[in-house]
């Protein structure tokens, strides 16, 4: 007895209710996070954008390098204030593929760092195809970088220390050019980003203080510019 075209015709339309739920379940959570996002914008007086496709081609190290440019979701960009002044700071969702990966949190210097410093987790597949030179362990993370002298001598106690205070759900922290960046879990919440926010203030200062001659490197000891 064959089965009956009825039969695949209820089967075909349960998937369809199904994939239809979803794709409505993950859409309600989407806006739910962008409402959250731009509401916490506005208590802080600062800006957002829905969609940026320029503001992670401005970066290369970190998760940049392992999932790619993608595009940034549900951007804020503003300023914060540290004990060495205000910095400016740009938070928004990574997306690859359709994909929010993670929660990008960036604080500004006000000179270049002078090296690419990438602190990942041990627990994370942090492996790609060309990855920075192998520094080692530096506190519970292990330092990837593009010059191993030069970071050598950025790598202070002070550094680790604040670089310790980020926390165990951060898969990789990162300094790249003027920035100081790290990779929050996706969907975080504005509590914990403001805690990050802090913490990356602090790690800013220590890596890039502010009692330093203009055009000079606070730890290599040499001009920045010309």
């Amino acid at each position: 007895m064959g089965i009956s075209p009825w039969i695949f015709f209820a089967i075909a339309a349960v998937a369809l209710a199904g994939g239809v739920t979803l794709l409505a379940g993950d859409r309600a959570k989407r806006t739910a996070r962008n409402r959250e996002r731009r509401r916490w914008a506005a208590l802080r007086g600062w800006q957002f954008a829905e969609t940026d496709n320029v503001l992670t081609t401005g970066w290369h190290g970190g998760t940049i390098a392992y999932y790619g440019t993608g595009i940034a979701r549900d951007v804020v960009t503003g300023s914060t204030f540290t004990a060495d002044g205000r910095r400016k700071v740009h938070i928004a969702d990574h997306e690859t593929s359709g994909k929010i990966n993670s929660v990008l949190v960036a604080v500004q210097c006000r000179r270049p760092i002078g090296v690419l410093i990438e602190l990942w987790l041990p627990s994370v597949p942090f492996q790609r195809e060309q990855m920075p030179d192998l520094l080692g362990p530096v506190g519970p993370r292990y330092a990837f970088v593009s010059d191993l002298a030069a970071a050598r001598a950025l790598i202070t106690p002070d550094m680790v220390d604040a670089a310790e205070e980020i926390g165990g759900d951060v898969t990789v922290l990162w300094l790249e050019e003027d920035w100081v960046l790290a990779a929050a879990p996706a969907h975080s919440s504005p509590a914990r980003l403001e805690r990050l926010l802090r913490d990356l203030g602090e790690l800013a200062d220590v890596v890039d203080p502010l009692d330093v001659g203009p055009g000079t490197h606070p730890h290599l000891g040499k001009a920045t510019g010309n």
